[in-house]
């Protein structure tokens, strides 16, 4: 009953993927100088590259993800006026400089987090949200037992060294991927430079994001630098090339950028992204008992598929569509799709649904067919 069509992709390579099969990370195929280091698929998951990915040991800054995360999500809800008090004002280490009576909003905090890896920022955040940098950090416990984070343990909203304050490549690679889903947050990592709003005193205050590697690597799309004395320098960072969205992660890394660098261009040769454009593909499906004889279905546009680079030949797109159909249906009902599979298993579709709706032929319709029909192929 289903017509089958079946062809070998051999196509460009260009959007975000949903799916991709299994590829092993090799440790020897990289050589970095990280303590630990990954390098993920970060639409899946799926580990490209690992080196000690799961040793538990500190994360100095890249904490900020984790507290900017949840400030950008609770300023969605409501982005609320925050007074910095002198006790935010006087935390130690890097800085957005605010003062105590400054005035801004939940997002602004965010921007002194992501660019110039405020601990003001990141203290003040968590007690306006939480009430306390302890109870802040049970929401960050929380949220990282949701992600998966199953070797993570926060203790403070800004990552100063703290007992049992830790986390994982592997772990803050999943963090990475989850914050770079979020559009406000993604929006400040990505940039170079970003402008905070002070409702009191009123003015704006421009900061340098301090992750070079936005200048350093075509693609890179973010995301947080830390360094304390005990973590060692430590980064994550997000990039972006044909379809295909890495997050890499070291950990205790003295040469960090030229780390992550080497750990995007293994992990993108590892992966192929193939488009599931199907807008301009259109099929005829035959009708029975309707006003029309006939159906037109099209498809869409699927986004893509990101496979293993050794297996993108082997894709195959496969067609299936009834060979007839009853009416009555509505516009836009799916009639069969177009099936992306790889070794016989599905790893992408498109839709094809109908373009106009057909009406189910009553039974004087039926009648007046037919005679016409007869007199047609009498004098046709």
């Amino acid at each position: 009953m289903f017509k089958k069509c079946v062809s070998v992709l051999c196509v460009a390579l260009i959007a975000a993927a949903s799916f991709v099969l299994p590829v092993h990370a090799q440790e020897g195929s990289v050589s970095v100088s990280a303590q630990a280091a990954v390098v993920i698929n970060a639409d899946n998951g799926q580990v490209l590259y690992a080196k000690n990915a799961e040793n538990q040991q500190a994360m100095a800054s890249t904490t900020k993800i984790m507290t900017a995360l949840l400030t950008l999500e609770e300023a969605a809800k409501e982005n609320k006026i925050v007074t910095i008090s002198e006790q935010v004002a006087a935390v130690e280490g890097s800085s957005m400089y605010l003062n105590a009576g400054d005035r801004l909003s939940l997002k602004d905090l965010a921007i002194g987090m992501l660019t110039v890896s405020g601990n003001d920022a990141a203290y003040g955040a968590a007690v306006a949200i939480g009430g306390s940098e302890e109870e802040f950090a049970k929401l960050m416990n929380a949220r990282a037992k949701e992600l998966g984070m199953e070797h993570t343990n926060f203790v403070t909203a800004s990552g100063l060294d703290a007992d049992e304050h830790y986390s994982t490549a592997l772990d803050m690679a999943k963090l990475g991927a989850a914050a770079i889903q979020n559009e406000d947050f993604l929006a400040i990592c990505s940039k170079t430079q970003s402008t905070a709003t002070f409702v009191n005193p009123p003015r704006t205050q421009s900061y340098s994001n301090h992750n070079k590697l936005l200048k350093l690597y075509q693609g890179c799309i973010g995301i947080k630098t830390g360094f304390t004395k005990k973590a060692g320098r430590c980064l994550v960072s997000a990039a972006e090339r044909d379809g295909v969205r890495l997050v890499a992660v070291t950990l205790n890394a003295p040469d960090d950028w030229n780390d992550h660098i080497k750990l995007f261009d293994y992990g993108f040769s590892q992966l192929s992204s193939i488009r599931m454009d199907e807008s301009n593909t259109t099929f005829t499906v035959d009708v029975v008992g309707g006003t029309s004889d006939q159906i037109e279905v099209t498809g869409s546009d699927g986004g893509s598929v990101v496979v293993s680079a050794t297996d993108k030949d082997k894709v195959e797109r496969i067609v299936l569509l009834p060979n007839f159909t009853y009416a009555p249906f509505p516009q836009g009902t799916q009639l069969g799709k177009i099936s992306y599979q790889l070794n016989g298993e599905e790893i992408g579709s498109v839709p094809l649904v109908t373009t106009t709706a057909v009406e189910q032929q009553t039974v004087e319709q039926g009648i007046f067919q037919k005679i016409g029909d007869f007199f047609r192929n009498l004098f046709g």
